[in-house]
């Protein structure tokens, strides 16, 4: 007797029926629940067709939208409902702490996992909670400074600025110049609304003067002098001496940032590294003239990335766990990274994917984000993580938006962030 596993995904319910089916010798039925673009999704279909050539295991693909906030419910309901379905399951960096606090993701480390195939600090920072591997990247993002390389060399610039107050120093000489003949022309463009990409910003920005969020897991020390002078830094390049836009703080997201780029208005721009195809597509008019390099520092090689990307998961409710520790260990593997790489474009997981010769003829850009890889700084991996972001975003963007100091909204923050503590029980 084994069970069937049958799902129905519509928008963000998810209806489970496990259906008792008679007989012996039935073929082991996995499912795995992941998001994305139509070529994505079908895509992982051949993949996990060839899984099931390979190892008699069948696989049934859960489809999910793009929208990263239906794709979180639905993988929600599913765990909260402790259902066998999903076994196994992409989950964005930032839910990782939530869901592992609340005991819902299966422990990896006795399934043969070589954490050392990865990059060691986003197994470390990110992966891993109480001592204990709970998931493996599977495409992994980073923040990147991109720069336009003919117009630092039209001024005598051979390379990318290294630290903060070298971009504003460039930005500063170069804008009122390439003004002349373009109006709208900016320094640096950035994710400054008042959503989760402004957590994404600050965090690098933070982390860069020396700072960040919380020490480990329990102890925030987001009113700390580095966060401050990183804030006044944040504030100072929308209004003194402006090299970003004034609706940085309302409007500018990821898309708006790089369609800013993209269309010849900035010298700077903050972005992940989807933008790099993109930027040089061919009919991109920046196309060719596009550099990308790790985001500078307050002190130079002290910059920093927020790290970005899809985690692979197992659900402690699997009842089929063996079989889902295998499909783990075929998506990660050098094979399939590389091929998601090859026909998607992904960013690898695994280390030794960046030093293939047909993955680097496809993308040059990989070696580059190697080191930022390296660098990458995980958000809090804590279970009320949502929470926090939700403050740290009312007041940072209070100090963008010249409605505090950046004193008054860090220490708001701190106050809140506490409050916010003790309702989960931590002192």
């Amino acid at each position: 007797m084994m069970f069937k596993k049958m799902f129905y995904l519509s928008g963000i319910l998810l209806c489970a029926a496990i259906l008792l089916l008679n007989g012996c010798g039935q073929q082991p039925r996995l499912t795995f629940m992941v998001g994305g673009a139509p070529n994505e999704l079908a895509f992982f279909e051949e993949l996990l067709a060839a899984f099931t050539a390979d190892t008699n295991i069948e696989v049934i693909l859960i489809r999910q939208s793009t929208d990263s906030t239906q794709r979180k419910q639905g993988i929600l309901l599913a765990l909260r409902g402790q259902r066998p379905d999903p076994d196994v399951m992409l989950l964005d960096v930032a839910w990782i702490g939530q869901m592992a606090a609340s005991k819902w993701l299966e422990p990896l480390d006795n399934y043969e996992i070589r954490r050392q195939d990865f990059f060691a600090s986003i197994i470390e920072l990110a992966d891993t909670y109480e001592n204990q591997l709970i998931g493996l990247p599977l495409y992994i993002d980073g923040g990147l400074l991109y720069y336009r390389r003919d117009i630092l060399e039209k001024y005598g610039y051979q390379n990318p600025p290294q630290t903060w107050s070298e971009l504003r120093q460039m930005a500063e000489q170069i804008m009122p110049a390439e003004r002349r003949q373009n109006p709208d022309f900016w320094g640096h463009v950035w994710q400054g609304a008042q959503y989760e990409g402004l957590i994404c910003n600050a965090l690098e920005f933070f982390t860069s003067a020396g700072g960040g969020f919380f020490v480990g897991t329990a102890t925030p020390v987001i009113n700390q002098p580095a966060n401050i002078e990183a804030l006044r830094y944040m504030n100072e390049l929308i209004h003194k001496q402006p090299i970003s836009p004034p609706n940085t703080f309302t409007d500018m997201k990821e898309e708006e940032v790089r369609m800013n780029f993209h269309n010849g208005n900035a010298l700077f721009e903050r972005n992940w590294p989807y933008a790099w195809g993109l930027h040089n597509a061919t009919d991109s008019p920046v196309r060719g003239k596009v550099g990308i390099a790790p985001l500078p520092g307050f002190t130079q090689g002290k910059g920093a990335s927020t790290l970005g990307g899809w985690h692979i998961v197992m659900s402690r409710f699997s009842d089929m766990k063996p079989e889902a520790a295998a499909l783990i260990k075929y998506l990660t593997s050098t094979v399939v990274q590389k091929q998601l790489s090859l026909k998607l474009g992904w960013n690898p997981g695994r280390t030794d994917v960046y030093d293939d010769a047909d993955v680097l003829a496809a993308n040059p850009a990989l070696k580059d984000l190697r080191q930022v890889f390296n660098n990458a700084v995980p958000r809090p991996i804590i279970p009320y993580y949502s929470n926090v972001s939700q403050i740290l975003q009312k007041h940072i963007s209070a100090t963008l938006a010249n409605r505090a100091t950046p004193e008054e909204s860090l220490q708001r923050a701190q106050t809140e962030v506490l409050e916010l503590m003790k309702s989960y029980g931590i002192k």
